[in-house]
């Protein structure tokens, strides 16, 4: 069992803003998963919903080379305690769910990655992130996976990040944005299958 946060503020204010490209991604997966519409879950403090994904590797393990596909599940949720509480939400969802950090990924915007990239990366600190400080400060570790969303403008401006962060995207934007969020889905649907 995964399971896939996406994080990101909650009011409509918030939404399709840089920072909320966590919700934007576990969006686009639940859409290419063809899953059912995310619920509010009040003791998870998250909106949440379920898909089974072929697990390929257990398949191959399987000496007696069964014509079933085995499957996992896995979890997709947005937390609605805004970005700096996030922690509360994951912790209650891992404790839910009985799923162990290393099977935990996170999905956020990063400013220090530049817009139209990501990166994967497992067990590093919150890079001054204030959702990610609160996951790590609830899980009491920081041995999970997270996919970091650029967001960095291209141009060389100095704009706080603050307006960055919260600054909405554009059509356009959020078209080049699909992209990007659908190259690194192929890549957390990879890994998760490895790990």
């Amino acid at each position: 069992m995964k399971l896939i946060i996406g994080l990101g503020n909650p009011e409509k204010e918030y939404e399709n803003t840089r920072h909320n490209a966590g919700f934007l991604f576990v969006n686009e997966l639940a859409r290419q998963l063809k899953v059912a519409e995310f619920n509010y879950k009040k003791k998870l403090f998250s909106e949440v919903t379920e898909a089974e994904i072929p697990n390929y590797k257990a398949q191959k393990s399987n000496k007696l080379q069964s014509p079933k596909i085995k499957t996992q599940t896995m979890i997709l949720a947005k937390p609605q305690t805004f970005m700096n509480k996030s922690g509360v939400a994951v912790a209650a969802l891992a404790k839910f769910y009985k799923i162990k950090p290393k099977d935990i990924w996170i999905i956020h915007d990063d400013i220090d990655i530049l817009w139209e990239s990501f990166k994967i990366s497992f067990g590093r600190s919150s890079g001054g992130h204030k959702g990610v400080e609160s996951i790590i400060g609830a899980l009491k570790t920081k041995d999970f996976w997270r996919i970091r969303i650029g967001i960095q403008p291209t141009l060389k401006k100095h704009t706080p990040a603050e307006k960055i962060i919260l600054k909405k995207f554009t059509p356009a934007e959020l078209k080049i944005l699909g992209n990007t969020i659908k190259k690194a889905v192929s890549q957390l649907e990879m890994a998760s299958d490895n790990s």
